[in-house]
């Protein structure tokens, strides 16, 4: 970056642009971020500007200031490219003019001015409609303090930087450690302990957090990969999508800062409250839960292990997507998919052709919503019982689905057992529109021939001469039948006895469904 002309209040500068930019598309715009230069590291506050052309005058900056300059290339789709180092200019003392007329002058205060008011009124806009996706003009001013920059259109991979620090800094705020109080471990990820503590910095208002912290030993890679959880979730703004407050990379011990959620994993919280809810708090958590996830299809982001467990509920039983740990982005296009690279796949929550072809999309994440309805209206049990890994892909790959969980509304079996076709992404569930369960009972939804063949397909075979001892040979029998009576017959193991009670509630239920509306 060079200067070309300075005053009290504004610089002039330019760039040179690079014949081979390290972006694969054509490089349409420059985000030029800058920030005064001085000793407080407890919030850095930057200001950004998408620019089409290779120069830019600043004004409204203060007399005799030192400011920090950064230029990053952007292409068509707003994927990064090359950037500069980080280059310090200084505005001239009061009463030093530049060596130009009157005119000059005076365009220049004016144009400062009128760079400010546009400011202003851009960030007011902004405001109001921080859920529109209007496209942006040619050039485009925002502001980027306590809250996270955002891309313009979509999500934008970390992973992509050269640098994975810069995006770092530059969707996460930096918080002194000098600040963050912790309290007590609530928790151990896969980098570290999690604590509860206390954020207070001055001026604001103390809040409490959760504190993702990175164990002794660390490698460098581990300190990116840790990292990289913050630059993905400080681009998300959302009430049903866990916040980030900050980071702290400047110091030795790197901590992840997020809001604090007092009633934990959504998971463990329904297990420990069995029965304690209605079917409406249950359905209202879910509508939470779809709402936060089609924010994420919107950014063009899959989540790719989605779960009960990785949903955060807060006293308000507000339920909010977290760990983005093994989330990856989605290209922009209708059959954008991700690879793996090996790692882990969650079997009982992901779908099928996921697991074949360890390729994700936002088709693949409707279906692990499925299963978080399962575990909501079942309490946190655990999807498929006791089944292993390797019987649930077969039984899935046979056909078999998840019955309805027992007490579960007559009518919450709605929209994909109707029309599964309007239903492919999780963009699909609006505020408005209604949602299912994955589909219940037998190998192919109709009714069994045999109480000996209903057995098999919900893999409880074992139980046939339980059954026939019984005097129950017909189906038409086995759908009177109750908890006690499915004690009585010999079946003692808690798992057993509710994979089959809830079967046979899928075969009562199997035509009936419930409209699930967000009011």
């Amino acid at each position: 970056m060079r200067l070309i002309e300075r005053t009290p209040t504004s610089l002039s500068l330019t760039w040179d642009v690079s014949p081979r930019p390290r972006i694969q598309s054509r490089t349409i715009r420059y985000e030029v971020m800058y920030r005064k230069k001085d000793g407080n590291l407890d919030v850095t506050t930057f200001v950004v500007l998408l620019l089409e052309k290779n120069s830019v005058q600043i004004g409204d900056l203060s007399p005799g200031t030192a400011y920090l300059f950064r230029v990053q290339a952007l292409g068509s789709d707003g994927s990064p490219g090359g950037s500069s180092m980080e280059e310090q200019f200084e505005t001239s003392s009061e009463g030093h003019l530049p060596q130009s007329n009157t005119a000059v002058i005076f365009g220049a205060a004016v144009g400062g001015a009128a760079m400010l008011f546009i400011v202003v009124v851009v960030l007011f806009l902004r405001k109001r409609k921080r859920n529109s996706h209007t496209r942006q003009g040619p050039e485009d001013n925002y502001f980027s303090s306590s809250e996270q920059l955002k891309p313009l259109k979509t999500y934008v991979d970390p992973h992509t930087y050269e640098d994975p620090n810069i995006a770092v800094l530059k969707f996460a705020t930096e918080i002194h450690p000098s600040h963050i109080t912790k309290q007590k471990v609530i928790g151990a990820g896969e980098f570290g302990e999690v604590y509860r503590g206390i954020l207070k910095v001055p001026g604001r208002k103390e809040v409490a957090v959760a504190i993702k912290t990175l164990k002794p030993g660390y490698t460098e890679k581990q300190r990116q990969d840790f990292l990289s959880e913050a630059s993905i979730m400080g681009q998300f703004s959302h009430q049903n999508i866990i916040r980030l407050e900050g980071v702290v990379t400047k110091f030795k011990h790197a901590m992840i800062v997020t809001e604090y959620m007092e009633n934990g994993a959504l998971d463990r919280y329904l297990k420990d409250h069995d029965g304690e809810f209605s079917s409406f708090q249950l359905v209202g958590m879910l509508r939470g839960i779809a709402a936060g996830m089609k924010y994420l299809s919107d950014m063009s982001y899959v989540h790719r292990d989605l779960a009960a467990r990785n949903i955060l509920v807060n006293n308000s039983l507000e339920c909010k997507v977290s760990d983005f740990g093994l989330s990856r982005v989605l290209e922009d296009d209708p059959e954008g998919t991700y690879t793996t690279s090996g790692g882990k796949i969650p079997i009982r929550w992901t779908a099928p052709e996921a697991i074949a072809y360890r390729k994700f999309t936002s088709a693949s994440d409707v279906w692990s919503f499925g299963i978080v309805m399962w575990e909501v209206m079942a309490f946190g049990e655990r999807p498929y019982w006791d089944m292993s890994n390797h019987e649930v892909m077969k039984a899935i790959n046979e056909a078999f689905r998840l019955p309805a969980p027992m007490d579960c509304p007559r009518l919450l079996l709605d929209k994909l057992l109707r029309s599964p076709e309007s239903l492919k992404t999780i963009a699909d569930f609006d505020p408005r529109v209604s949602i299912r369960l994955p589909s219940t009972s037998g190998s192919d939804g109709s009714p069994f021939r045999s109480v000996s063949e209903w057995l098999e397909s919900i893999k409880m075979s074992q139980y046939s001469e339980n059954f026939t001892c019984a005097g129950i040979v017909t189906m038409e029998q086995v759908l009177q039948m109750k908890n006690e009576d499915i004690k009585n017959i010999g079946v003692r193991l808690p798992g057993h006895l509710k994979r089959i009670a809830y079967s046979i509630l899928g075969l009562k239920d199997q035509t009936s469904t419930l409209s699930v509306f967000a009011v």
